[in-house]
């Protein structure tokens, strides 16, 4: 049984260690990267999912702007492997969406494959006007509007808002390319 719950502390190096089998050590050189380099993901929008005690998958998403219009950036998303196509990323990406909704937020953006985030209501169309603080495939800058009009008039690069991490506690909670 698959327990999709809040992150907490004790699930970073366990996370980390996922994402680097997931994505690869480059990881950390990704445009979006930018964006959640030190800084804390957005107040209960940071998911793990745990089976038989081992984390085994993560979503987590961040507070960006752009033109002043808030939004959430989204990623990244990962699954162990040995479980990916068994439902598990569809499970955490209904529930981040879910939460975020139920959090007031009004549209979530991302980078990733455009027909696997198609089904959850992600196109290309909110993007038209909005840039990523780095190189990105258009077709992959992603954006879906939990409330209508959210992404009305922002244009421009994106931006963090999110809380800055503690100098002191930066290492635990992202680590930092070499």
């Amino acid at each position: 049984m698959i327990t999709i719950r809040d992150e907490i502390e004790t699930d970073i190096p366990a996370r980390e260690a996922l994402l680097d089998r997931c994505l690869g050590e480059r990881r950390t050189a990704k445009s979006s990267e930018r964006l959640r380099d030190g800084r804390r993901p957005a107040e209960g929008l940071a998911l793990t999912a745990e089976r038989d005690g081992a984390l085994v998958a993560t979503v987590r998403l961040w507070h960006v702007e752009a033109n002043g219009k808030p939004a959430l950036l989204l990623g990244p998303l990962a699954v162990e492997p040995e479980l990916q196509g068994e439902g598990v990323g569809k499970a955490m990406m209904r529930e981040a969406i879910w939460r975020a909704a139920c959090r007031g937020h009004g549209a979530i953006l991302l980078v990733g494959d455009a027909p696997y985030y198609e089904r959850f209501g992600f196109t290309p169309e909110p993007m038209a006007d909005l840039a990523m603080p780095g190189p990105v495939e258009r077709e992959r800058f992603l954006g879906l509007e939990l409330r209508e009009g959210a992404l009305h008039g922002a244009t421009g690069v994106l931006k963090a808002t999110g809380t800055l991490v503690p100098a002191a506690g930066a290492e635990g909670l992202r680590r930092r390319a070499a």
